[in-house]
């Protein structure tokens, strides 16, 4: 892969299609979110196609809260899903709803069914078509690899769930930096 390509994955107990109607519900990514940005999605905005588009509100440490509108690019049924994410509104008006595609990236997951009810997940990040300035803020990607790691833990708490309740566990400490940004001076 390209060094403009982060992956992270990990073994999660649970089939491919369970975990895959978890990533493929918008609504469910707050709860896996490692960053903390994001805020909400619409309910019933289940992807199930290329083409489909979903809405997440979303809050940066800089820029406040804003509205991401997300198309959906890739799409096989509990197997592949990514989609391009493109900043709509800026509580701050900072996005320039002319230039909207100036920044594109991909987020998505990949599943490979180990067994019946065993899945490798990867979550990817694709940046090769950012700016030069933002790919260098991001560290081609690297910045958002302590995120992943703590998506992937939150997915597997919520893939896991036995009667309801998540399974006991430790709360990750990989997206520390990000809270430290979340907390302003």
């Amino acid at each position: 892969m390209s060094d403009l390509f982060v992956d992270e994955s990990r073994d999660i107990d649970a089939s491919a299609a369970h975990i895959f109607s978890i990533v493929s519900d918008p609504a469910m990514h707050p709860d896996i979110d490692g960053t903390g940005m994001l805020r909400s999605a619409a309910e019933n905005q289940v992807m199930s196609k290329v083409g489909d588009v979903f809405f997440m509100s979303m809050t940066h440490w800089d820029r406040g809260n804003y509205v991401m509108e997300n198309h959906v690019v890739e799409f096989e049924q509990d197997r592949r899903i990514a989609w391009e994410p493109v900043a709509q509104v800026s509580e701050k008006g900072d996005f320039d709803s002319t230039d909207r595609f100036a920044e594109p990236r991909w987020w998505g997951w990949q599943l490979k069914p180990l067994s019946d009810d065993r899945t490798r997940v990867t979550e990817f990040y694709e940046c090769s078509r950012l700016s030069d300035r933002l790919r260098e803020f991001i560290k081609n990607g690297e910045f958002w690899r302590p995120a992943m790691v703590t998506s992937l833990e939150n997915l597997e708490r919520l893939a896991t769930k036995r009667d309801g309740k998540a399974l006991e566990g430790d709360q990750s400490e990989t997206a520390s930096q990000f809270a430290e940004l979340f907390q302003g001076d």
